[in-house]
């Protein structure tokens, strides 16, 4: 599973939910950077994902991304001086009590290993292994930054805002810094390794989508998106511009329109790539002999979306 696989899976991007403070709101869809890059990636695996919302296997990967981002959103709770690598060892096992009673979850290792197995790429984990990987990724988040010196504006923060054209856009953010004089940095936390040069921009996507969402929202650029790459022991950061987030709202809005438009004519196409080692829903793809469902025409409706494409009136 790549990088952005693993930690898009840890988070319920809920595009078609009702607001987070109404629950009585009318479901609505919207984009997040997650679902975004799915129709980038496969128009028919965003279908599968937002419209059919079909099932997906948990892996270990992913979970252990979870754990991992719960307990550094646990150790801010810390007074700043507490927050040490023991303090953040010892925030594992709760963490992995809630988690471990997620669906699905405990199934990951209902299979036991056998002996010698730990020589074999593709044998399950035992959870003690597991857990102790998770550990070392936590241990290294403190060699990219000093947490008894950051005081988090927000941690796992909802954003969204809806722009002019009435697109809505949400995310959740990692963590929110603020300095002092109003300056802004995103941060979010990877378990994946560094990409390489040629994949920097699908890593920043995610981030412009956040540094776009706050301007929108607080009328200020962030000066800093750092991305810490917790396998490595590395980060990437980058300073966006307002010409480069003008630029960028308007490839959401493309990516949108193009979504729009499959929606109201049930035509998700699938786009073959290496990715698709890691789809779950292979059996139901054309490109690899199978069908899909019907078009759940009646269910995109009521969650909100436009199943017919407006008349447009010609002088």
């Amino acid at each position: 599973m790549t990088a952005m696989a693993q930690d898009s899976a840890r988070v319920s991007t809920a595009e078609a939910d009702p607001a987070a403070d109404d629950v009585q709101a009318p479901r609505r869809p919207s984009l997040s950077p997650s679902r975004a890059a799915d129709f980038k990636t496969c128009p028919l695996l965003y279908r599968f994902r937002t419209i059919d919302r079909l099932p997906e296997r948990k892996s270990l990967a992913a979970v252990r991304g979870t754990l991992v981002h719960s307990v550094l959103e646990r150790l801010y709770d810390l007074p700043a001086a507490q927050r040490t690598v023991e303090a953040a060892q010892d925030l594992l096992e709760p963490a992995w009590a809630d988690l471990r009673e997620d669906p699905g979850v405990a199934e990951l290792f209902a299979v036991a290993q056998d002996e010698g197995a730990e020589t074999d790429a593709n044998a399950p984990e035992s959870v003690e292994a597991w857990l102790l990987s998770a550990g070392k990724l936590v241990e290294r988040y403190f060699t990219l930054e000093d947490p008894t010196r950051i005081q988090p504006e927000g941690r796992e923060e909802l954003i969204e805002v809806t722009l002019p054209d009435g697109l809505l856009l949400r995310g959740f953010v990692d963590r929110l810094d603020v300095a002092p004089n109003g300056a802004l940095r995103v941060v979010d936390y990877k378990t994946g390794a560094v990409p390489r040069e040629a994949f920097e921009g699908k890593a920043l996507f995610q981030m412009k989508f956040y540094a776009l969402v706050l301007w929108r929202t607080r009328g200020i650029v962030a000066a800093q998106l750092k991305l810490l790459y917790l396998k490595d022991g590395d980060a990437l950061t980058y300073a966006p511009d307002e010409g480069e987030l003008l630029r960028f709202e308007r490839t959401l809005q493309a990516i949108w329109a193009a979504i729009e438009r499959a929606v109201a004519t049930g035509d998700f196409r699938p786009n073959r790539s290496r990715l698709c080692d890691w789809c779950d829903h292979q059996a139901l793809c054309p490109a690899f002999g199978g069908t899909p469902p019907p078009f759940p025409t009646e269910a995109a409706a009521a969650a909100g979306w436009q199943t017919v494409l407006p008349i447009v009136e010609r002088d």
